[in-house]
């Protein structure tokens, strides 16, 4: 069972499904609700539990009503609870409607917004990261990030950055990255396009960037090679929490040692795009096995171009 630091945001989502999204003081009705806990970094960690690995996720969740919830969830799925901040407050509510035809998600969230969370002591966080395989990274509640990061460094652990979109303190955090792996709207301040944002992350220390764009091939460079990956053609119910689930992922694949990097990629798209046929971020869950290696087909060639053109 290896064991999978995520660091960083985990949230109450309250999820409804509706035909379309409302409009200014207007009212509609769903057709199917749930509350789960979300967030990119308590997502990855669920979809690492499930695949068999340990989880231990390091938050900010507080005492109130929505924090027991999210942990009561987490732990049902196996998911070990580190809450490194204050003994106060409430963890963050998330609204997300599902749009029935399309399985396209929109979300309303404060996130980490307004909340000031400390790092651990040292000696407190090195025991926390110790005899860890991977350690993932959200960029919510930076002061946690950069700690994270550092430790991580220090023990020779991999770090996998989840870059959903621009955060001020990535700019700490990409130095510490083994692996990268960006939306397709991340983009580094000053650059334009995919290729010229992970180039610029790989210029900062990263050794694998990734570019995930939904039913589109992954994008990937690595060590001056470039290359794409294709993902499963899925008929889509429900999005929500499909990115997250798929870093979760990667990072089991990650703690396996012979497999490529290509095949890691396939692998953790086969799982996103699994949960991409269900609605509901919990209820797919009981059909996942870990893929193995992926198929010569699921791939295209590495290229012998410089990377990062396009």
């Amino acid at each position: 069972m290896p064991l999978g630091i995520f660091a960083g945001l985990a949230t109450l989502d309250v999820i409804q499904q509706a035909d379309r999204i409302p409009g200014p003081n207007e009212k509609i009705t769903g057709h199917w609700q749930t509350m789960a806990a979300g967030g990119p970094a308590a997502n990855a960690a669920v979809v690492f539990a499930a695949l068999g690995g340990q989880a231990r996720l390091l938050t900010a969740l507080g005492t109130g009503p929505a924090a027991r919830l999210v942990r009561a969830d987490l732990e049902n799925y196996g998911v070990e609870v580190i809450d490194v901040g204050p003994r106060t407050g409430d963890a963050a509510v998330s609204s997300a409607i599902i749009t029935t035809a399309t399985g396209e998600r929109s979300v309303v969230s404060s996130d980490a917004a307004g909340r000031s969370v400390p790092a651990p002591a040292s000696d407190q966080l090195g025991r926390l990261l110790a005899g860890a395989e991977v350690v993932l990274l959200d960029g919510h509640h930076p002061l946690l990030a950069v700690a994270a990061s550092l430790e991580a460094a220090h023990q020779h652990i991999p770090v996998v950055l989840d870059a959903g979109r621009w955060r001020p303190v990535m700019e700490e955090l990409l130095p510490a990255a083994r692996a990268v792996i960006c939306s397709a709207d991340f983009r580094v301040p000053g650059t334009r396009g995919a290729a010229e944002s992970a180039a610029v992350v790989a210029a900062r220390g990263a050794a694998l960037v990734a570019v995930t764009r939904g039913g589109d091939p992954i994008l990937w460079w690595e060590k001056g090679r470039t290359g794409q990956v294709r993902v499963p053609t899925v008929k889509v119910v429900d999005t929500l929490g499909a990115g997250d689930f798929f870093h979760g992922a990667f990072c089991w694949f990650l703690a396996r040692p012979l497999l490529h990097t290509t095949e890691r990629l396939a692998a953790a798209a086969e799982i996103a795009a699994l949960r991409c046929t269900q609605l509901g971020p919990r209820g797919w869950l009981q059909d996942l096995q870990a893929p193995g290696p992926a198929s010569p087909r699921s791939q295209t060639p590495a290229s012998a171009q410089p990377p990062f053109n396009q």
